[in-house]
């Protein structure tokens, strides 16, 4: 008879079949394939929403009576140097007027009053067309008076609009901020729900062949650090399938449709960031919720055992989205990113805002990987530890006695 030393394999075949293993059935969850429905259809959906926002808000339409022609180029004027776009036309009478802001063909009919601009409009006056018609409305006033009192109101008109404030930028902001950001969002919740849900994903594993005994049978051939990389390997390609196919489907729809201005090579070093810190990130918790699956036996003692482990993912997330859009800088945003349970989620987001620089880019993945070390060393003592014992959960103390 062949002792279970002897049934045992190599180190690398062994993990390999339990990552592959893992994968097999894990990819055919419900779960998984819903999640990964939802995060696809998001990517694409954003960019698209975006693109075709922008072609519907297209120029503001007013319209002039014949008239009053001659105040069509001085609408346009004003609204350029408000940065309003509009077009302007010409009707026939007040009655036409009204009949195309009836049918919505433009916005506002304009005529000339006695004090100042009469707009017509279907219901009400946007605030940006009412600060133009002020505009002009307080021009015509100015170039009267000037006019009263024997000036030239063009040459005051030339004069006026040569005048300039001089800014001194001492931190230029970046530009396509508004990008950048949607883009760091993204790249956070991504990272966020991906760890979340396959981490928890590895501890539930552990608990179910923990209480089947599927682990008893697992481990007469194999040697628990190998069954634990296995399951943690696995798990992180199907976290990295999540991560990856809305990723490339958010970056290509965003660049094909324009409504993503940023580079090529600026787009894609992002998702490659992002990548990266998803597999140290994983790494780091799905050691942590694996080791903490092994010490019980129930699948309801999951949730409220890995929720304080979660505690410095959710802290990350929460600090992320409501510091950096006001404040990508911010000295807490980068003191926590360097901390290895918090960067995963923050130091994307600040790589995505342009705010990082290299040497703490680097400096946090080292810190991070170098913690993952560490923890690896524990984790695999209490799954070693705690995986082949059943019955009441098993106090962490315990759990790291050596066997």
């Amino acid at each position: 008879m062949m002792t279970p030393d002897k049934l045992r394999i190599g180190s690398r075949e062994a993990i390999r079949l339990v990552a592959v293993r893992e994968i097999t059935v894990r990819i055919r969850s419900k779960a998984f394939l819903i999640l990964l429905g939802i995060t696809a259809a998001a990517a694409v959906a954003i960019p698209l929403i975006s693109h075709y926002a922008n072609l519907s808000s297209g120029p503001t339409r007013i319209a002039v009576v014949q008239q009053d022609a001659a105040l069509a180029p001085t609408l346009q004027a004003t609204a350029a140097q408000l940065g309003q776009k509009v077009t302007v036309s010409t009707v026939a009478d007040h009655a036409t007027g009204v009949d195309q802001v009836k049918s919505g063909d433009v916005a506002v009919l304009a005529e000339s009053g006695p004090q100042g601009i009469q707009a017509t409009v279907k219901k009400t006056l946007s605030t940006p067309l009412n600060q133009l018609f002020q505009v002009v409305d307080q021009q015509t006033a100015l170039n009267d008076q000037i006019t009263k009192l024997g000036g030239n109101p063009a040459t005051v008109g030339q004069a006026v609009a040569s005048t300039k404030v001089q800014v001194t930028e001492l931190q230029p902001a970046k530009a396509q901020n508004g990008q950048r950001l949607t883009i760091a969002i993204g790249a956070a919740l991504l990272l966020y729900m991906t760890l979340m849900f396959v981490g928890q994903s590895v501890a539930q594993g552990v608990v179910e062949e923990k209480s089947s005994r599927v682990v008893e049978l697992l481990l007469s051939t194999l040697r628990p650090w190998q069954l634990l990389a296995g399951k943690v390997f696995g798990t992180g390609l199907l976290g990295l399938i999540q991560m990856l196919v809305p990723a490339v489907l958010g970056v290509g729809v965003g660049l094909s449709t324009g409504a993503l201005n940023l580079s090529l090579g600026s787009s894609v070093g992002t998702v490659a960031w992002a990548l990266v810190w998803y597999g140290v990130g994983f790494a780091l918790y799905a050691l942590v919720f694996a080791a903490l699956g092994a010490t019980v036996s129930r699948q309801e003692d999951v949730g409220g055992l890995v929720l304080p482990a979660t505690a410095p993912l959710i802290l990350a997330w929460v600090v992320g989205i409501s510091v950096v859009p006001s404040n990508p800088e911010s000295s807490l945003v980068e003191w926590l990113s360097m901390v290895p349970p918090c960067a995963p989620v923050l130091m994307p987001m600040r790589i995505a805002m342009g705010v990082a620089p290299l040497w703490q880019m680097l400096l946090s993945l080292v810190l991070a990987i170098a913690f993952s070390v560490l923890l690896l060393r524990f984790a695999g003592r209490i799954y070693r530890n705690a995986v082949l014992r059943s019955g009441a959960r098993i106090p962490l103390r315990e759990a790291l006695k050596a066997a």
